[in-house]
């Protein structure tokens, strides 16, 4: 009878290598966008993954930080907010902050070094999971050459291509939370509690928070307000017997012929102006008008970032970065996943970042928002 061999050679499959970069400002979801990726990247055996840490500073630093997300690395990380691999807002490939010999900062143009780099590294394609200055990038990565996708990232939903980004319905969540505790507080001291919530140049935070909560004011940057009409609807609320109100008004609201509040940072590589102030500037400027209320101010700041997302962002966080590695695996490098209901889709990245999403004053949700009785200040 003729031997058997249990001998057998050990197949060398190469691994191809995909990498995650989160840039930008943090945002509920990012983790459950890298567990989708790795998740499906596990059913295919010729796939890892790594994660670069601090957006693409752990490719461009020496040495080199990234790490092996695997099913053990993101395991229960789909609720947890923030990002296991870290991220930044300041500098990036194209403008990578340094100190010349005379301890001035300046910016360095690092992208080819940072495509060789990935070459050298193994990686086949890179996903970028950031909002519209951090798919602003991609698109100069991929006119270089390098195999790159985004995942749309930002609480402020002002990309156009994209029906909703993750983070969003969270920031709102934590918004109307906030409201809601407002409300009983302003009742009994009958004051005006004035809530600033963020969203840049854009007021879908403000908006859905003021619907949801009931707010009597909503001011958005989209409409420019008169502070006389404000002044006019506290009144009427005042005048009905009821003796508190809500305010809440968005970080880029700007008044009839007023100017952006915002100034420019003084941290490195920080290149975008920072807004805020205009809940204070609001009070004073209804004090100085005359208006008698006991006013209060409340900014909430990065409470809208962080923390558990919610189950609707945790969906579609995980859609994005199931549909981001399908991606990788058909080559539909050089765009963009987007959510056009009720499919999740590609777009070319010119079309993500040609316009931006902004509130458009005759829209339905504002329509709806004047049919409950919400001023917005025109």
């Amino acid at each position: 009878m003729k031997k058997v061999d249990k001998t057998y050679k050990k197949i060398n499959i190469k691994m191809k290598r995909v990498l995650v970069a989160t840039g930008g400002g943090d945002c509920p979801g990012l983790n459950a966008v890298m567990r989708g990726i790795v998740k499906r990247a596990s059913q295919e055996k010729d796939w890892e993954v790594v994660g670069s840490i601090n957006a693409y500073d752990g490719v461009l630093k020496e040495p080199t930080e990234i790490m092996v997300l695997d099913d053990k690395t993101v395991a229960g990380i789909h609720k947890d907010g923030g990002t296991i691999i870290g991220t930044t807002n300041k500098g990036g490939p194209f403008a990578w902050p340094y100190k010349n010999k005379d301890g001035v900062w300046e910016a360095v143009d690092r992208s080819d070094e940072m495509v060789r780099k990935l070459q050298y590294l193994g990686v086949d394609a890179v996903i970028s999971i950031g909002g519209d200055g951090s798919q602003r990038i991609s698109q100069q990565l991929y006119e270089k050459g390098l195999n790159i996708i985004g995942v749309p990232k930002t609480i402020d939903n002002d990309l156009s291509a994209t029906d909703f980004t993750f983070g969003f319905q969270t920031a709102v969540q934590i918004a109307t939370e906030a409201v809601d505790r407002l409300v009983t507080t302003a009742a009994s001291h009958n004051r005006v509690l004035v809530l600033e919530v963020m969203g840049r140049y854009a007021g879908w935070i403000a908006l859905h928070a003021a619907i949801a909560g009931g707010a009597e004011v909503c001011l958005i940057p989209e409409i420019p307000y008169d502070i006389e009409k404000v002044v006019k609807r506290l009144n009427d609320r005042y005048n009905k017997g009821k003796g508190n109100a809500i305010v809440v008004i968005a970080e880029g609201a700007i008044p009839k012929g007023g100017s952006l509040l915002s100034e420019v940072s003084d941290e490195v590589g920080y290149e975008n102006l920072r807004l805020g102030g205009v809940a204070h500037k609001l009070v004073r400027d209804l004090k100085s008008i005359g208006f008698e209320a006991d006013m209060r101010e409340t900014v909430l700041g990065h409470l809208q970032r962080g923390g558990t997302p919610t189950a609707y962002d945790r969906i579609l966080a995980t859609q994005f970065g199931v549909k981001a590695f399908e991606m990788v695996l058909n080559e539909e490098y050089g765009q963009m996943v987007a959510y056009r209901h009720p499919n999740i889709i590609s777009v070319p990245f010119k079309e993500a970042i040609d316009r931006p999403n902004f509130v458009d004053p005759n829209c339905d949700m504002v329509k709806t928002a004047k049919g409950v009785g919400i001023s917005f200040g025109d």
